[in-house]
């Protein structure tokens, strides 16, 4: 198998191109270089080389995120962020990334080519285009890519840049690269998880009696999950699924002894109009009598689509993607703009069910369809 690149063709960004590219060799480099949670530092450099080499942005970077800005001196801004990681690779590894297919029906695969380097790549191709002679956007323009989305959010890169230079995600409203299908999803679930906790008394399993078994002990705990019936919840008109899932258990120190401790680690997506603290009342309501240990929450957000200019943008890309605004089922860092006031939607190439599958890939034409919906929209067309 071929080895995974570490750096981007700058051929792939030449501004003369990227106007009329399909942009897929460009989505190969940049899914190649490989970018797993906590290795975002290759990436990070070649896309801080790439838009230090763009006369018409700002450059700034903090760890592994990167934060590139226009100054045009319009009177709004437009925030396009995005994640650098992506899960890990499979085994074998679903890298380097590979093209089948031809023309308008070219599919890329590989890990990273719907979650989220697609978005990325349309960004990515943007940040270079607009803002050059001929490609003046009606708006300036915030690109923001970012590391460690996909793991726990206290590593998160956009929430250490929320903590050192907020002033740097300013903006009157933001695009999420996460994958829609080039459709819109309106705000995002929140999530938090818990740890359920059971206990017992060890003992030598020969004599099992003279112990208590907290994993037998953790048998409701399970019940519970398997009776639980999710709600599906209607915020300013989308419809948002919960779910309450068990992710994990773990109890047991060897195989001749009676375990004394058991925990279930249970994940709760819950909707938008739910806060962080209603959803953990929640499950200590639903898990009453047994120890509930909160290990990591994030706020939902509200779709915002009712915000006049997330109404604008959605009515111009629409008009050349169709369809209508959709919820947005999983967590997305449209609630960190949330938190901070920006109104922000989803957006993207590559069908959210794929992302982090063994076989995620992304329609080719997706990427052309989302760069033009964005560039018309930002240019005022």
């Amino acid at each position: 198998m071929p080895a995974a690149r570490n750096r981007l063709d700058p051929a792939l960004l030449d501004p003369a191109v990227l106007p009329t590219s399909d942009l897929a060799d460009l989505l190969a480099a940049v899914c190649d270089v490989e970018s797993v949670s906590g290795h975002e530092t290759a990436l990070a450099d070649a896309v801080e080389a790439v838009l230090r080499d763009q006369p018409h942005l700002e450059v700034h970077r903090d760890g592994d995120a990167v934060v590139a800005r226009t100054h045009l001196g319009l009177d709004r801004r437009v925030v396009l962020a995005g994640h650098l990681d992506t899960v890990p690779l499979t085994d074998p590894p679903n890298l380097p990334t590979r093209c089948e297919g031809t023309g308008d029906d070219r599919v890329l695969w590989g890990r990273g080519t719907v979650d989220m380097k697609a978005g990325l790549t349309v960004f990515l191709a943007l940040a270079v285009e607009l803002g050059r002679p001929g490609s003046e956007p009606t708006t300036d323009v915030t690109y923001v890519f970012y590391d460690h989305e996909e793991v726990e959010a206290t590593k998160s890169g956009l929430g250490r840049l929320v903590r050192n230079s907020p002033e740097l995600l300013a903006g009157d409203f933001a695009v999420l690269g996460e994958p829609t299908s080039a459709g819109i999803e309106g705000g995002c679930n929140g999530t938090i998880r818990v740890d359920v906790r059971t206990h017992g008394r060890a003992a030598h399993s020969a004599r099992a009696w003279r112990g208590e078994n907290a994993i037998h002990a953790a048998a409701p705990v399970l019940a519970r999950l398997a009776a639980y019936e999710p709600a599906e919840v209607e915020v300013d008109g989308l419809v948002y699924r919960e779910g309450v899932n068990a992710v994990g258990i773990a109890g047991g120190i060897a195989g001749n002894v009676i375990p004394d401790a058991c925990t279930v680690t249970v994940n709760y997506r819950f909707a938008p109009s739910r806060s962080e603290a209603d959803a953990e009342a929640h499950l200590r309501e639903l898990f009453d009598g047994f120890e509930v240990v909160v290990t990591d929450s994030s706020p939902g957000a509200r779709p915002g689509l009712d915000d006049p200019l997330a109404a604008q943008f959605a009515a111009a890309v629409l008009a050349r993607t169709g369809g209508a605004p959709r919820p947005k089922y999983g967590w997305t860092d449209v609630a960190r703009f949330a938190a901070l006031g920006v109104p922000a939607v989803n957006f993207a190439p590559g069908d959210p069910l794929l992302a982090h599958a063994d076989d995620e890939r992304v329609p080719v034409r997706e990427l052309a369809l989302c760069r033009d919906a964005l560039r018309s929209w930002l240019c005022g067309a």
